[in-house]
C-alpha cells in the first residue's frame, strides 16, 4: 500500500460521513494516479504552481495601484479564504485539501481593476468570473491543455460566487458540502478584509460602523471572523450537515455590514473614480483584441490546439487574464504616442 492510499484510508476512518472523499473523486480524463498525494492534493498542487495563480498578485481586490505593501490583492484574499475555509473545514471533519484547492482556484478568472473589469466585460460579452475561473483551470492553463482537475474541484470554482443569494439557494449550490464552505468563506474574508484596508486608506473608521452589527458580529476583524466561523461550525453540526449554515442573527448582520461596504466604501467616490479610469483602458483593450485577435500572442497556437477558437472570446481570454500593471503598459504601448527623437 503506497502513502497515497494509506492517506485515502485515513480520510473513511476521520472524516464525517458527508465529507468529500478523494478516493470517490473523479476526473473528465482518466490519469494514472500519484504514489504520494490525493486527487485533491494533486489539484491543489496544479492550481498553486499555474501561471494564473502568480498573477494574482497584480491584480486588483479593492483599491487599485495602491501606494502601501499592506492592501490586498487577489492573490493574498484568495489565501485569507483558504484559510478561513480550513478552519471551517477541520472543525467539522470534512475535507481539507479539497476546500484548499476550490479556493485556491476560485478567482483566476478575476480581471484586472477588479470588479470594475468584470462589469465592463459584462456588457460586451456575458463575462462572469466565476465562468472564466473555470475556463481557466478547463483550457487555458498549462499552455491551452488544461490542468484535469477533479469533478467536485470544478464545481466549487463554478459555484462559488454567492452574491446576494440566499446562503442556500435552490439551484446554484455546489454539489460538495466543501464546495459550500469556499462559498461562505470568499463572502467572509473580503467583508471584513476590505473592511481593514477601508480604514488603512482612512475612508471609514472601525467606529464608523453601525454599533448594532457591531454588538452582534464584534468590535474588531478578528472577533467577527471568530464570530461568523463559530456559528457556522455549531449551526452546520446542529443542522446534521444538511448544508454549510449559521445563524440567521448572524447571517443578516454579516449581510448588512457588507451592504454598508457598498455604501461606504466599494461606491466612494475615490474608489469609484479609479475603477472607472480602469474599465475605460480595459474597454479600449478589449475592442482593440476584439479587431486585431490575430495579435493575441497565443491565438494560434490555441486555435491549432483546439481546432476552433471565437475572436471574440480570445479577446476575452486575454483581457481578462491581465495583471493591472500589464493591462496598463499595454494600453500605454498601443494608445500613447511617444515623442520623436530627433537629432
Amino acid at each position: 500500500m503506497n502513502i497515497r492510499e494509506q492517506i485515502e484510508n485515513i480520510e473513511y476512518q476521520i472524516l464525517h460521513p458527508r465529507a468529500s472523499k478523494s478516493r470517490e473523486a473523479k476526473r473528465s480524463k482518466p490519469e494514472k494516479e500519484c504514489d504520494l498525494r490525493t486527487k485533491y492534493q494533486r489539484d491543489r498542487d496544479r492550481i498553486l504552481h499555474s501561471k494564473a495563480f502568480r498573477r494574482l498578485k497584480h491584480k486588483t481586490q479593492v483599491f487599485l495601484s495602491p501606494e502601501g505593501d499592506h492592501y490586498r490583492t487577489r492573490m493574498t484574499h484568495t489565501l485569507e479564504v483558504a484559510q478561513i475555509g480550513r478552519t471551517i473545514a477541520r472543525a467539522l471533519k470534512l475535507n481539507e485539501d479539497l476546500v484548499e484547492a476550490v479556493a485556491l482556484g476560485h478567482d483566476l478568472g478575476h480581471t484586472p481593476f477588479g470588479h470594475a473589469g468584470e462589469f465592463l466585460l459584462k456588457e460586451g460579452a456575458s463575462y462572469h468570473h466565476a465562468r472564466q475561473s473555470l475556463r481557466v483551470v478547463e483550457k487555458l492553463a498549462n499552455d491551452g491543455k488544461g490542468l484535469n482537475l477533479t469533478v467536485e474541484v470544478k464545481d466549487g470554482i463554478l459555484k462559488h460566487s454567492k452574491g446576494k443569494s440566499p446562503l442556500i439557494s435552490e439551484g446554484n449550490m455546489p454539489k460538495t458540502l466543501e464546495g459550500e464552505i469556499v462559498r461562505i468563506a470568499d463572502k467572509i474574508a473580503y467583508i471584513n478584509h476590505d473592511l481593514e484596508d477601508a480604514v488603512r486608506a482612512k475612508l471609514i473608521s472601525e467606529n464608523d460602523i453601525p454599533r448594532d452589527i457591531r454588538s452582534v458580529l464584534g468590535e474588531t476583524k478578528s472577533e467577527r471572523i471568530t464570530t461568523i466561523v463559530k456559528s457556522i461550525i455549531y449551526s452546520t453540526i446542529d443542522n446534521n450537515y444538511q448544508h454549510i449554515v449559521m445563524e440567521e442573527k448572524i447571517y443578516k448582520n454579516m449581510y448588512r455590514l457588507r451592504q454598508w461596504l457598498f455604501d461606504n466604501v466599494y461606491l466612494a467616490k475615490p474608489v469609484v473614480e479609479e475603477l472607472e479610469k480602469g474599465k475605460g483602458i480595459l474597454k479600449a483593450l478589449y475592442e482593440y483584441y476584439l479587431k486585431n485577435y490575430h495579435l493575441i500572442p497565443y491565438y494560434e497556437k490555441y486555435l491549432q490546439l483546439w481546432g476552433e477558437y471565437d475572436p471574440k472570446q480570445a479577446a476575452v481570454d486575454y483581457v481578462a487574464g491581465m495583471t493591472d500593471r500589464f493591462a496598463l503598459k499595454t494600453y500605454e504601448k498601443i494608445f500613447i504616442p511617444k515623442g520623436w527623437h530627433i537629432l
